[in-house]
């Protein structure tokens, strides 16, 4: 742990903590949690706005002994009955100006509501009361630290329960590999519900005694106000997209970074070379699941080769095999990416056959993604095996939009799928088929849908039509439609979030 006074978080209102700040703020918040009765190995759900205090939030959990849980601020009341249903918190920590309509389903699950903001909160109130001094509880390796919520390819969402050796074990990598250090500064622009924002960027800064620019959120202006202070960002593809239509690009107002990182969703080609002609920096792409942190980068030194995620971390096993046969195949083939090291997760919540499904006897998990490794190495992601859409870093399980829009009157059925996307990798489109005689628009379908899913699952575009495409056996061929609209973002141009 570094000196008590070194630097850890600049805030964009210009407050600064230090370590020994850190440290303080989130005995506080692990007192408070303990006052509330919460005990180790108990979970915390927590749907707040990206704060200091929520990510002291985070550490305090973790501190207590118990179990973080961290949800999509997007997510509506019905959706988060939901998870607290699964999880059964034994605190649910919410925005305060979600308490009302979050009340009854905290009420359901029987769990504690608390409230924390941006400075003000029941939970912050209590937080701010307490000592700032806690004995950390001890926890092995193997104890859980968090679980994370993961659409995956099937069902609904499932709970991918993640140990402190996952975590550790992966920041300790990354620091690594990375080249972290104290004198490092993060600019931190993504939210923090995310593996990518609280475990790739939290973690990886806290273990290498480095600090951080935390901003609420990306925004373009904040980012060139802070790019000079900064040596890393941590991004999803859409940041730098958009960050490429901004005249402040230049290589000199990137002359202070030394790394820019990008994951989440698959980085275009074409984004790769223009950032690489604009500022004089390759991005770093690396590969990483909910249930598995990361799994493979590019490297710090050497060829970051575009369209690539690199290869598989120290302590981490890739490979390729059949779907069918579960043989390993060769080089340049394609087929399923799995996975296998200390950074891989110990099952989905509650549910161990889903668990045994998805690894493999000898310890392999089966990420469903479809790839390859080339001779050099260097790992492909070529596509998913199953649905799945990654939209703007967020992932995206069809059926649950299909569910919602078959439920409309008037609708006879429906097919959601990804296209590529210029902002997001991949936009959320949804083919509706009406019954005969039936009043439905694509902007009625989307007004329906805007209170009953999250924004980042909501249909970027609806087309009503007459009929899906099917095979022989009456599936529908989703492959058909993606061909089919596959340039209706890039017609368009530049899309609104």
């Amino acid at each position: 742990m570094p000196a008590p006074e070194a630097p850890f978080a600049l805030l964009d209102d210009g407050r600064r903590y230090s370590y020994g700040d850190m440290l303080e703020a989130s005995a506080r918040f692990a007192n408070a949690l303990a006052a509330l009765g919460v005990k180790p190995g108990d979970r915390v759900a927590v749907q707040v706005e990206k704060s200091f205090d929520a990510l002291m939030l985070y550490l305090g959990t973790v501190r207590a002994g118990a179990i973080f849980l961290p949800l999509n601020t997007a997510y509506t009341p019905a959706e988060i009955a939901y998870f607290l249903g699964d999880a059964e918190p034994a605190v649910f920590v919410c925005d305060p100006a979600k308490a009302q309509a979050l009340q009854p389903v905290a009420a359901q699950a029987g769990a504690q509501l608390e409230t924390l903001g941006v400075g003000t909160g029941s939970l912050l109130d209590k937080a701010k009361a307490a000592s700032t001094g806690f004995a950390d509880v001890a926890r092995g390796p193997d104890d859980l630290a968090a679980i994370l919520y993961t659409s995956g390819t099937t069902g609904r969402s499932k709970g991918a329960m993640l140990s402190h050796d996952n975590l550790a074990s992966n920041a300790l990598a990354l620091v690594d590999y990375w080249r972290f250090g104290k004198d490092d500064v993060l600019l931190h622009a993504l939210p923090i519900f995310h593996t990518h924002g609280l475990f790739v960027a939290t973690n990886t800064i806290l273990l290498a005694g480095a600090s951080m620019i935390l901003l609420p959120k990306f925004d373009p202006d904040q980012v060139f106000k802070y790019l000079a202070q900064a040596t890393s960002m941590m991004g999803v593809p859409t940041f730098y997209v958009r960050l490429l239509q901004d005249n402040r690009l230049t290589p000199a107002s990137t002359g202070h970074m030394r790394l820019f990182v990008s994951g989440s969703a698959p980085l275009l080609a074409e984004t790769h070379r223009e950032w690489r002609e604009r500022t004089g920096h390759a991005i770093l792409e690396r590969y990483g699941m909910t249930e598995t942190n990361m799994n493979t980068s590019n490297p710090y030194d050497g060829e970051r080769v575009a369209g690539t995620v690199g290869f598989p971390l120290p302590g981490v096993s890739a490979r390729v095999v059949d779907p069918e046969t579960g043989k390993e195949l060769a080089a340049d083939e394609i087929g399923m990416i799995e996975v296998k090291g200390a950074n891989v997760f110990k099952g989905y919540w509650r549910n161990p056959e889903k668990t045994k499904a998805e690894f493999r006897p000898d310890g392999f998990f089966i990420t469903g993604d479809l790839g390859k490794i080339d001779p050099a190495g260097y790992v492909h992601i070529v596509g998913r095996g199953k649905d799945l859409i990654i939209t703007g870093g967020y992932n995206v399980y069809p059926k649950e939009v299909e569910t919602e829009i078959d439920e409309m009157p008037g609708v006879i059925e429906s097919a959601v799928f990804g296209v590529a996307h210029p902002d997001f990798g991949e936009g959320v489109t949804a083919v509706v088929v009406a019954k005969p005689g039936a009043e439905i628009t694509a902007k009625g379908i989307a007004t329906a849908l805007e209170q009953r899913l999250a924004k980042f699952k909501q249909p970027k575009q609806v087309f009503v039509v007459a009929e899906l495409p099917r095979n022989t056996m009456g599936k529908v061929q989703k492959n058909l439609l993606r061909e089919q609209y596959k340039d209706i973002y890039a017609r368009q141009g530049k899309v609104g979030a």
